[in-house]
């Protein structure tokens, strides 16, 4: 990634899971320095976050190494984003009213762009007025507060003050760093496989995991926009921050499509939609000792098809095929009056449905975009380009 990040790590039972936070970001190829208080170094020692994250750690302003240059200067200089995790009720208040007494709180000081808090404390302590008011005036300052998650906390008592988990950090990083040149574009995205009941136990579905149309939700909120999804079953994990609307059949896919898509700017059906559904679907359980002798089978409506498209609104599509690739998907882009239809082979066991992986071909009317085999993430900003 390239990218210089300076962690602030202040005293608080929490500390465990930024350790995994550091971890997650050194993956990513992250550039990290540490800081930690006192307090931090009394639940976790430097070392674990030097070996984990194969860095500096630094506690002291005043210490038997070289000052030949000015620490908290240089460091702030250093960093594209300074983020303090956890974020005590101490440590924001120091920085809200510009108390500089340790390294952590002098650097922050001297540091010029937002400040990412991971606020983390106990439920009193947040709700206290004066730490509202430090929340508040941070905001008001233009630092990144990262509010605190509801759950059980090391007090033994449940309420808000649980420290985000670190992949919801980490996710608020990447979108930190990822251009917003979707800002103000309303995003309505479908992803996953659409169920068409048998009987209240069993269905028909495919094979459809959801994750290219996570990975553009994913990524279309990390670039700014205003995104919801409208998903089917699925198995992969939702993205952070964005509104995901639960459906079963294809039937409630597009009734929840036609009663919401006037609002939006784009629409990107990467759902798996099935095209048939069962003619006369029981109300219960089909015993075993009554058998069936056959399915019958009707047509669902096709989604796209049936929606009337206003003027400057972008429309695309998903060709999932296996023959006459290239044919089937130009058909499909006339018939359902698609500015763009993602094409992709999905005969093949290493991209696809179910894999972190795709090669697609983006058609419309006058070109064609090959992508190479690639991440499904990378897939989805260069689809985002498309909507710019």
């Amino acid at each position: 990634m390239n990218k210089n990040i300076l962690l602030g790590v202040t005293g608080g039972i929490a500390i465990y899971k930024v350790v995994d936070v550091v971890s997650r970001l050194k993956k990513l190829d992250y550039n990290i320095k540490i800081i930690m208080t006192d307090s931090a170094c009394e639940f976790v020692s430097p070392m674990t976050f030097e070996t984990i994250g194969k860095c500096d750690v630094k506690n002291k302003m005043f210490h038997n190494n070289s000052h030949k240059v000015v620490e908290h200067i240089e460091l702030a200089n250093w960093a594209d984003l300074f983020m303090i995790a956890p974020a005590s009720a101490n440590t924001m208040a120091k920085i809200n009213y510009g108390i500089a007494d340790d390294l952590l709180s002098s650097t922050a000081l001297a540091y010029t762009k937002p400040i990412m808090f991971c606020v983390s404390m106990n439920t009193n302590m947040l709700n206290n007025p004066a730490t509202q008011k430090n929340i508040k005036d941070l905001k008001e300052k233009e630092h990144l507060i990262i509010d605190s998650n509801n759950g059980m906390l090391a007090c033994n008592t449940k309420g808000d003050g649980r420290l985000k988990e670190p992949w919801e950090i980490v996710e608020e990083v990447e979108k930190y760093f990822c251009k917003k040149d979707l800002k103000g574009k309303k995003i309505l995205i479908t992803a996953g496989a659409t169920v068409e009941r048998i009987d209240p136990v069993r269905y028909i579905t495919n094979d459809s995991s959801g994750k290219m149309g996570y990975s553009i939700a994913k990524k279309a909120f990390m670039r700014g926009a205003d995104v919801t999804i409208i998903s089917g079953k699925t198995t992969a994990e939702s993205p952070y921050g964005v509104e995901n609307i639960k459906v079963d059949s294809a039937i409630e896919m597009k009734e929840k499509i036609e009663s919401c898509i006037e609002n939006y700017d784009c629409l990107i059906m990467a759902a798996a939609v099935s095209d048939f559904k069962v003619k006369n679907r029981k109300e219960l359980k089909i015993k075993k000792q009554d058998g069936i002798d056959s399915l019958e089978l009707e047509e669902n409506p096709d989604i796209l098809k049936s929606l009337i498209k206003k003027e400057n609104q972008i429309f695309i599509g998903f060709a999932a095929e296996t023959n006459n690739l290239l044919e089937n998907a130009r058909k499909k882009l006339d018939k359902k009056n698609l500015d763009y239809i993602v094409l992709n082979d999905v005969s093949k066991k290493d991209i696809g449905f179910n894999s972190e992986y795709n090669k697609v071909s983006v058609i419309s009317k006058d070109n064609i975009l090959d992508i190479e085999r690639d991440t499904k993430l990378n897939i989805a900003d260069r689809i985002l380009d498309l909507i710019k």
